[in-house]
């Protein structure tokens, strides 16, 4: 089997489709399990989330992230160097988008990850820890879904929107 196949075939479904479910929860996050922990929390329903809920979303998410940028790495292959240096004025939309899917994994295992295991009760935390905690991982959260909209849209940009097809044509894939 032809090993363009797989890396770019395969690996750009692969991506796509935990790209998907990563940045689809990171939307159910900020959109729909604030509100809802929020108004859970008022009628003391809150536990079933936090217990069930939360923890296995944050599972698929935070994994999800890893798959998405790895896969997104294998299909640049030998051009990674020159992608994520901006060394090449053909490959500057999907630098950008590289770049903000960097910044965000980044969020996801650095600043919101840690800070859920605290509100999660996983590590140990003091209420101050926890109220603190849940201040970080929120404005990482909304930060990352800022950062999803030009993210998206330069990753879709790099196939001809705006390289006019540069990047297609110089990419082997």
């Amino acid at each position: 089997m032809d090993m363009n196949i797989v890396v770019n075939g395969l690996g750009r479904w692969l991506h796509i489709m935990a790209g998907v479910m990563w940045i689809g929860l990171l939307y159910y996050f900020n959109f729909v399990q604030m509100a809802a922990l929020k108004a859970a929390a008022a009628d003391g329903t809150a536990a079933g989330i936090n217990k069930h809920v939360a923890p296995r979303a944050l599972l698929f998410f935070r994994w999800a992230a890893v798959v998405t940028w790895l896969a997104g790495a294998m299909m640049l292959g030998p051009r990674f160097v020159e992608v994520m240096t901006f060394a090449n004025k053909a490959y500057y939309p999907i630098a950008v988008g590289a770049w903000l899917g960097t910044i965000m994994i980044f969020n996801v295992w650095v600043l919101i990850w840690p800070n859920q295991q605290k509100i999660l009760g996983f590590k140990p935390a003091s209420d101050e820890e926890k109220n603190k905690a849940r201040r970080v991982a929120m404005l990482a959260s909304r930060t990352n879904t800022m950062l999803s909209i030009p993210m998206l849209f330069f990753m879709v940009a790099s196939g001809g929107v705006i390289s006019g097809g540069a990047l297609r044509a110089a990419l082997p894939f």
